[in-house]
């Protein structure tokens, strides 16, 4: 399956700068939405009030030419940082600033939908951006609402082959962020690279501006990995940003998918 519809959550702990002994506990599988002016989060209550978005990514999968499923959950962070990271998401006239804010408010949802020929044209027409990687094209567009899809992007499918590995990644440069994916879930390349987009979000949410400057100008380099199982537990309590998937498909709620390991964000001081 190359498709996930998915909500993103922050996991609260010791490291996170919204942690306090004060602050009540976020129920496992509950969405994350972006801190409020205070820097607090906001309240699962407030975000399923609020109007419901959805950010389309749309993977190119050509039946000649499919990419390799490492590269293409790269490429899907890659793309969910460049679109947060843009002039048009982020100026405040800017024409998808509005959108961005709207869906960052509510429960953080990504869809990955996959397109080949024809179908790939037509979406590349609409407003978004594209990110290539070795193998792999990712378009991402402004958010939409849930029911309110373009006619090019709805009628993709959701559901294709799934993506194979040719050649076994190897480990990731050293001082590379990293997106630590879950040893023990078994999900598709699109559940994957929904996954990939919320640990990224995360880890940006996390940076100062100078870092996230630092991180762009890299041009988001980045690794996505399946992290060691001997590892996993270690990495899930070390206080880096942890995506608790909401349920909606394929795997239960609650579960921990990602774990977003960038330098910056282990250096930081800890709060006692």
């Amino acid at each position: 399956m190359i498709s996930s519809a998915s909500d993103a959550h922050r996991d609260a702990s010791p490291a996170t700068p919204d942690d306090s002994p004060t602050q009540p506990a976020t129920a496992p599988g509950d969405a994350a939405a972006r801190p409020d002016a205070a820097g607090q989060p906001r309240a699962a209550t407030d975000r399923d009030a609020a109007p419901q978005y959805v950010l389309p990514l749309v993977v190119r999968v050509e039946k000649a030419a499919p990419p390799a499923r490492t590269d293409a959950l790269e490429a899907a962070a890659r793309a969910v940082l460049t679109l947060l990271s843009d002039e048009r998401a982020t100026a405040a006239d800017g024409p998808w600033a509005k959108a961005v804010r709207d869906w960052e408010d509510a429960r953080i949802r990504k869809v990955v939908r996959r397109a080949r020929g024809a179908e790939w044209r037509r979406a590349a027409e609409l407003p978004g951006i594209t990110v290539t990687g070795a193998s792999a094209e990712v378009r991402v567009f402004p958010p939409v609402p849930l029911d309110g899809w373009p006619r090019e992007l709805a009628k993709l499918q959701v559901s294709g082959t799934e993506l194979a590995e040719p050649t076994a990644p190897g480990p990731p440069e050293p001082g590379l962020p990293v997106l630590w994916l879950s040893p023990e879930l078994e999900m598709s390349a699109g559940k994957a690279m929904a996954q990939a987009g919320h640990g990224a979000q995360l880890a940006w949410w996390e940076l100062t501006d100078e870092q996230r400057a630092a991180w762009r100008g890299s041009g988001f380099a980045l690794a996505v990995r399946v992290a060691p199982p001997e590892r996993w537990r270690a990495l899930v309590d070390s206080g880096l940003p942890v995506v608790r998937d909401a349920g909606f498909t394929e795997i239960a709620p609650g579960s921990c998918t990602i774990v977003a390991d960038h330098p910056a964000l282990r250096k930081r001081p800890r709060e006692l």
